[in-house]
């Protein structure tokens, strides 16, 4: 299979090499007996992981050679500790921390700035709330980290909330191969219904010409201001089937009004 030449940080992507499962163990203990050119292998030889993870930061607007010169330090951790006796892949373990090396580095460099003393209590927060799963393996709630730091639940929630990257509202959640979801998907409508009544006039004249299930889907989305997810369950189909259904009735309504 022929490969496209893509340059990042100079080094050519179509010649990078690919591990196979049995090379990459021989490879982690020839490095655990001190033998650096086996780290240096180990490295190269997953550069593609790095670059599949980089992916889906397009939509950042950062430069792909600076993440992926920060992914490739995720990836020099995850050799570097990764435990040959547990039975899991090295691409599972590595994975998350990669992207958790790139997330730390959009969060230090997002242009909202976040104070220092702020970053430092949700980092200590963080690492405390992976100490008591590894103790309890339950997720604690933040009043739980809150006491085991000796701080202000408070502290915990807005210093939790100041790190957390911003969300399009149009950011794809669940394809099923067709339409996709989007976080507005999932939002309810909170407006008061008398601020919208004009609105409201031209659906209902709009869905005279649907079927049954498409005005009660219609109905429950933008009258009583339901999610989606709570169609779905209410009706009995998929949420992907909701979606779609949702999107044809609006087509037609389209069609029907302004002909």
């Amino acid at each position: 299979m022929t490969r496209h030449k893509v340059e990042i940080c100079g080094v050519d992507t179509s010649k990078l090499p690919v591990l196979k499962n049995k090379e990459m163990r021989l490879l982690f203990k020839r490095m655990q007996d001190g033998e650096i050119e086996a780290r240096e292998e180990l490295i190269n030889g997953n550069l593609r992981l790095v670059l599949s993870v980089i992916q889906r930061f397009n939509n950042r607007g950062e430069y792909g050679d600076d993440l992926f010169q920060v992914g490739c330090i995720g990836l020099m951790k995850s050799i570097d500790n990764f435990d040959l006796s547990q039975n899991v892949k090295f691409s599972t373990y590595a994975v998350p921390m990669i992207i958790g090396e790139i997330r730390r580095y959009l969060r230090d460099n997002n242009p909202i700035r976040v104070s220092r003393s702020l970053r430092d209590t949700a980092y200590k927060a963080l690492q405390m709330r992976e100490k008591i799963i590894g103790e309890t393996s339950k997720d604690p709630a933040p009043q739980e980290i809150a006491d085991k730091m000796g701080v202000p639940h408070e502290d915990v929630v807005f210093a939790m909330d100041a790190i957390q990257d911003p969300v399009s509202l149009f950011e794809p959640i669940y394809n099923d191969g067709g339409d996709p979801i989007f976080v507005v998907d999932q939002l309810k409508d909170e407006r008061e219904k008398d601020s919208i009544w004009l609105d409201e006039l031209s659906l209902r004249e709009g869905m005279k010409r649907l079927n049954d299930r498409e005005k009660l889907i219609l109905t429950k989305r933008f009258f009583q201001g339901k999610t989606q997810m709570e169609v779905a369950e209410e009706i009995g189909i998929s949420q992907a089937q909701v979606s779609r259904l949702e999107k044809a009735a609006i087509k037609e309504m389209n069609t029907t009004m302004f002909q």
